[in-house]
């Protein structure tokens, strides 16, 4: 067997402690990524940015990643791939290695928010197609318009709510 690596968190002192820190953190992991899947994260992606973001770096290697989650490196290598998509993540190289670790951004729920505003500013363009080819006058064109409005009123909303979360982080988080 090869040689068993030390987890992140309290050694163990005898009590149990260090396994109750770990059983914890797995606790949370779990929990907050079945609240990522419910929200439309796949499995996967969402275990994986858990335990980044409950670990203390913030950062993890993949065989870090595997070897928390129980999973082959390559579900870690196709949630992160998803993750830096979406800008959650990203790969940065071990000082004098080949081995990536895989980073949780501080501001990843932003820059997240961000992307989404490109998609809603697409989903706009296509509304107004729609909106143009059935007319105002045909339920479907109705419809359409109601999500036309929709996007376009969370267009407006979002530029002054990341002014305002730029005010609480400063004030709040002194960043």
């Amino acid at each position: 067997m090869g040689e068993r690596r030390r987890h992140e968190g309290p050694a163990d002192d005898g009590s149990g402690q260090a396994h109750d820190s770990e059983a914890a953190t797995s606790q949370f992991v779990e929990r907050f990524a079945a609240q990522l899947v419910e929200a439309g994260m796949a499995r996967m992606p969402a275990r994986v940015f858990a335990a980044l973001l409950s670990s203390e770096q913030g950062a993890l290697t993949s065989p870090e990643l595997g070897e928390r989650l129980k999973v082959s490196p390559a579900a870690v290598s196709g949630a992160v791939r998803y993750l830096a998509q979406v800008n959650m993540v990203s790969r940065e190289r071990e000082p004098g290695s080949r081995r990536e670790r895989y980073r949780v951004q501080g501001d990843q729920w932003h820059s997240a928010l961000m992307e989404r505003d490109a998609v809603l500013r697409n989903w706009q363009a296509t509304m107004r197609e729609g909106v143009d080819h059935f007319g105002l006058q045909t339920p479907q064109g109705r419809r359409i318009n109601d999500t036309l409005e929709f996007f376009q009123f969370l267009e407006k909303e979002f530029g002054s709510l990341m002014e305002r979360w730029a005010a609480h982080k400063a004030q709040h988080l002194g960043r």
